[in-house]
């Protein structure tokens, strides 16, 4: 049953209270946006704490981002979510967010891609690390381009993640997951290492998919997750010249002779 613009409304009003809940933005950070119909979105506005929101506080706008409808201006990162929809008509919800494990990551350059939980391998697949763009502008969606078709959660160098689905509380659910994630991979990393599952497990789990009702998309590109066997060792560690070779070789010989 299709739910009306009322009930829409209170739907973003909620998830803006969940997020700022669970501290995964501050201040008047993040934004959220669902799809109306073919020509209108609706959206959070700027300047305004997600979870201080009244339903009134919400923006209506078409699809080129102009404001048809509200009190207050629409969140000026209105063109991530325009580029979203532009790219994937399936996508009926989209979360941004600022959750400080995964931010974490990305501001550390790394990419959450290993595969080390099924529900993330199933659901996710991995999630990729786009470049740096200034918010507001161009320059903050050029680099989801490549990802956007692919992966249903994105995490942004020094800036976030964002999710995306067919309704709004599953884009909410990607986004705790993809933390959820994060915060085991951390700790895993703390402890020494996590324990990568191997190609023969992952590709059990990739063709469990359809069980779970989760369409192929989520696949993303060829060795996403990161299998036991991609796990390359960091062969710089043992590199060395061919004077330090011979050296560890004549010192090798020596102490043989000497015992």
């Amino acid at each position: 049953m299709q739910k009306s613009e009322r009930e829409l409304r209170d739907d973003i009003i909620q998830i803006g209270r969940l997020v700022y809940e669970k501290g995964w933005v501050a201040a008047n950070d993040g934004n959220i946006s669902l799809r109306l119909d073919q020509e209108r979105l609706l959206c959070t506005p700027t300047g305004v704490s997600k979870g201080m929101m009244h339903r009134d506080d919400l923006i209506i706008c078409d699809m080129k981002g102009n404001k048809i409808e509200g009190r207050k201006e629409r969140t000026s990162e209105i063109l991530m979510h325009l580029t979203v929809y532009e790219m994937r008509p399936d996508v009926r919800a989209v979360v941004h967010a600022h959750p400080p494990v995964s931010t974490g990551w990305a501001t550390a350059g790394r990419v959450l891609n290993q595969a080390l939980l099924p529900e993330v391998v199933i659901g996710l697949g991995c999630v990729p690390l786009a470049e740096y763009g200034l918010p507001g502008t161009p320059a903050l969606t050029d680099p989801m381009l490549p990802y956007i078709p692919k992966y249903d959660a994105i995490m942004m160098a020094n800036h976030g993640a964002v999710c995306y689905a067919d309704e709004l509380f599953k884009a909410f659910f990607k986004m705790e997951t993809v933390e959820h994630y994060a915060r085991i991979a951390l700790v895993a990393e703390l402890l020494g290492g996590a324990k990568v599952l191997p190609r023969i497990e992952v590709d059990k789990l990739l063709d469990s998919r359809t069980r779970y009702g989760v369409k192929a998309r989520v696949a993303g590109e060829p060795g996403c997750p990161v299998s036991a066997e991609d796990v390359a060792f960091p062969t710089e560690k043992f590199e060395v010249t061919r004077e330090e070779l011979i050296a560890l070789v004549e010192e090798a010989i020596r102490v043989r002779g000497a015992s």
